[in-house]
């Protein structure tokens, strides 16, 4: 038992200590995210001094682009789950490794989610309030407290996978089914769970009409299943030109194929929600017609919104098209696909539920500077969090970081040297 305490604690500082080394590209890129995450440590002080005033949120909209952002991420974590089902419900094996940086991706992700969630507090010191037996959780009444069970879990089910496949590799063994493959089943079910019960964080709020349907549960799903596996894709292209670590092009061909139809879905979801809004013209759609085309004067948020319909049709077009075979094109609607959605789910999802205020009023929100630097802050840290997470792993699945090159680390005994003269004892 201690032998193998020992020989994991081994493991975790050879891996560490890879995950710093590198050559002067290596360095420049982690020390361009350190310095940003600096920079929005710093925005995050003045807030934690001055309070919230210090972003663009006010009472009539109190949720911005801290909970559009962490309804994003919520979706791109779960969307490591379209790598797991082709490995493990389909049998494809020859995306078993991939899965590994799908899941390092989803752990970045609900890293940034909780940092999210952090910043938005008003009074982080109190955030013990959440934690089961010791604050008031208020379960199972209360969605938020489903949603913080359900993250947290997906983040330990992503860690222990990830930590044993990684380990079992890195000792040059076969990784035991019994002992990992429960919890990856667990898993796929755990990721739909966890977007879904954000998009109920929404759907249960009834005074909040914009919100209040029964499609957002499958919008959600649909958007999450496109912007995730699009930047799987794209981090699998940086994966393939900055490691020596072979990604076939087969895997890409066969996230595309699941971005391509989650995007037709996404978008016909979105059609049905436009004409349930707008055929009805009931007093509730305001909302809706603020979003889409302005309401008495006020449009802050229809650039937004019309710029990601036209990124999505962009990129389900091209998906749709032959073209997305090449790489280059395929990369293209992958940004114009995640810009979309990003757009969609938080500028187009979260503000209008809140324009007008059930009392008729219009305030409009405009992020502050103060905030977005807070926002970039959390991107670069989860950015170097996935960069760390790939400088360790990388090097395990090719090989060269294993337990059997510990014996080099140790040093040869001393020899006598031969061109020394010999001396007397007796001296």
């Amino acid at each position: 038992m201690i032998r193998a305490v020992r020989n994991y604690f081994v493991f975790l500082g050879r891996s560490a200590a890879l995950a710093f080394d590198g050559d002067w590209r290596y360095y420049a890129w982690l020390g361009a995210l350190t310095a940003m995450c600096a920079i929005g440590l710093n925005a995050y002080s003045h807030q934690l001094v001055d309070g919230l005033i210090t972003t663009g949120m006010t009472d009539q909209v109190s949720w911005g682009v801290y909970i559009a952002n962490f309804t994003f991420l919520v979706g791109v974590a779960a969307a490591a789950v379209m790598l797991v089902i082709p490995v493990y419900v389909y049998g494809n094996e020859e995306l078993h490794d991939l899965v590994i940086f799908g899941e390092l991706l989803a752990v970045a992700a609900i890293i940034m989610c909780l940092a999210f969630v952090t910043v938005d507090l008003g009074r982080p010191d109190r955030f013990w309030h959440l934690i089961p037996f010791l604050g008031e959780f208020n379960f199972p009444g209360s969605m938020l407290s489903w949603d913080v069970i359900v993250l947290n879990g997906y983040l330990v089910l992503n860690v222990y996978i990830c930590g044993y496949l990684l380990y079992s590799r890195y000792r040059g063994q076969k990784p035991a089914k019994w002992f990992y493959i429960p919890f990856v089943f667990i898993g796929i079910f755990w990721a739909i769970s966890i977007h879904t019960v954000t998009a109920f964080l929404y759907v249960g709020l009834g005074g909040r009409p914009f919100w209040n349907s029964a499609i957002v549960g499958p919008r959600f799903i649909a958007s999450a299943f496109t912007a995730g596996p699009a930047m799987i894709i794209l981090a699998l292209q940086v994966i393939r030109r900055v490691t020596a670590y072979h990604v076939p092009d087969r895997a890409l061909l066969t996230l595309r194929s699941i971005v391509q139809v989650s995007m037709i879905i996404n978008l016909f979801l979105l059609a049905n929600e436009v004409f349930k809004e707008f055929y009805t013209d009931s007093l509730h759609v305001a909302s809706a017609r603020y979003l889409y085309f302005g309401l008495h004067g006020h449009h802050a948020l229809v650039p937004w919104i019309w710029t990601a319909i036209g990124l999505n049709l962009t990129a389900m077009t091209i998906l749709a098209l032959p073209i997305s075979r090449s790489i280059k094109w395929l990369d293209l609607a992958c940004v114009c696909a995640i810009l979309g959605i990003w757009i969609e789910k938080g500028m187009g999802l979260v503000i209008p539920g809140f324009v007008p205020s059930p009392l008729g009023e219009i305030v409009e929100y405009i992020p502050s500077w103060n905030e977005t630097l807070i926002c970039l802050g959390i991107w670069a840290f989860g950015l170097l969090c996935y960069t760390l997470f790939l400088r360790m792993s990388v090097p395990i699945l090719l090989g060269t970081l294993s337990q059997a090159g510990e014996r080099n680390l140790v040093p040869a005994p001393a020899t006598p040297r031969s061109d020394l003269p010999a001396t007397n004892s007796a001296h």
